[in-house]
């Protein structure tokens, strides 16, 4: 994460989103609120904190770092302030995980778009983190980016890596956290030239020799059967096979991985590695890993993909007092900063700034 003295160097992955800019994606009852404050020349410097509903993994504090960046970082050093909880990090409920310090105009409309990339953001780091805590470090790649709108595949991907996944499928999704989309061939791909050695030679003949080959070996026949030909074919070159039987054919099971082992071994080919792809959640990856079965990676799609969101909220917590002079405060420092600031809150809340040793000044 970014730290103040590292701010000139700041370069992120994220862009800032016409429609959160001009507010579309904006709850209306802000829109309305920024007219009327505006109108009647209501802007004070204010405080606003996001606090955690539940556990879980903080993510999107990039992104968010990205937008407020844009709205807040020309305004006077001592006027305007980020902190955040380290993205990747875990998180408690009833936790603050960021701080804002600014003029409301200058981001009040986007608390809509910051809770949501938040919200979302860390309910996939969650979801990735309890897949890869499951398998106790075998690697987890992300493949949910067909179970999700396009618009949103990249961050689905980058939030699986902080939650800990190896690698994501998607280009996009590289893009953002780096590395290189990982991948082996699809069902269509193998139906289309209808054999599964046909389309394992196509695929070594046409992909670059820095590409593992990896077969899909579910398709037409028997797991250990296809397996053990390809295995013929491509001899030392084979780097594994992946295994993706559907639900309707009892799916992938630990046996099965222990049977295909064995087949391999028998005909020499012990260096051949085993992979795990569909329906996978952490409970059917812990069943193999405690039944010690051979699997190298596993792919996990919709569990990550379809992860319900973690859920936060924002609060204005303290309003800059029209009788002290703002100019020389130290806003690093939560007691001065008070001193310079009423404590407000709605009712339910704590009125005031909550001090949480996590918190690091990003801005």
């Amino acid at each position: 994460m970014t730290s103040l003295n590292d701010q000139d160097k700041f370069q992120s992955p994220f862009v800032t989103y016409n429609s959160v800019v001009t507010g579309a994606t904006a709850d209306n009852e802000l829109t309305r609120s920024m007219t009327i404050l505006r109108n009647e020349g209501i802007n004070p410097l204010v405080v606003m904190e996001i606090t955690s509903e539940s556990n879980g993994v903080l993510c999107g504090v990039t992104e968010i770092q990205t937008w407020l960046r844009d709205w807040l970082f020309s305004l006077p050093k001592n006027s305007r302030g980020l902190w955040s909880v380290q993205e990747g990090s875990d998180i408690d409920k009833g936790e603050v995980v960021v701080r804002i310090v600014g003029p409301y105009a200058s981001f009040g409309l986007y608390e809509t778009a910051i809770l949501g990339s938040l919200s979302s953001s860390s309910g996939w780091a969650t979801a990735a983190k309890e897949c890869v805590k499951a398998a106790n470090d075998i690697p987890i790649v992300c493949m949910g980016a067909r179970n999700i709108h396009p618009q949103v595949v990249g961050i689905m991907d980058y939030s699986a890596r902080i939650g800990g996944c190896a690698a994501t499928s998607t280009a996009i999704g590289s893009d953002l956290h780096g590395g290189t989309p990982s991948g082996t061939m699809p069902h269509s791909m193998i139906l289309l030239f209808g054999d599964t050695l046909r389309a394992v030679l196509a695929f070594d003949k046409h992909m670059a020799a820095d590409v593992p080959r990896v077969a899909l070996v579910d398709t037409f026949r028997d797991e250990a059967q296809e397996s053990v030909e390809i295995a013929r074919s491509l001899k030392r070159k084979l780097r594994g096979i992946r295994l993706d039987t559907p639900k309707e054919r009892g799916g992938v099971t630990p046996s099965m991985v222990f049977e295909i082992q064995s087949r391999l071994r028998n005909e020499g080919y012990d260096n051949v590695d085993i992979y795990v792809s569909g329906g996978l959640n952490p409970e059917r990856i812990k069943e193999f890993v405690d039944s010690g079965a051979p699997v190298i990676g596993f792919g996990v799609g919709n569990y990550i993909s379809a992860a319900s969101p973690l859920s936060f909220t924002a609060d204005l917590k303290a309003i800059q007092s029209d009788k002290v002079k703002f100019d020389n405060s130290n806003i690093d420092d939560v007691d001065q900063l008070m001193e310079n600031f009423i404590a407000i809150s709605k009712r339910g809340r704590l009125p005031g700034i909550t001090d949480n040793n996590k918190l690091i000044r990003l801005f």
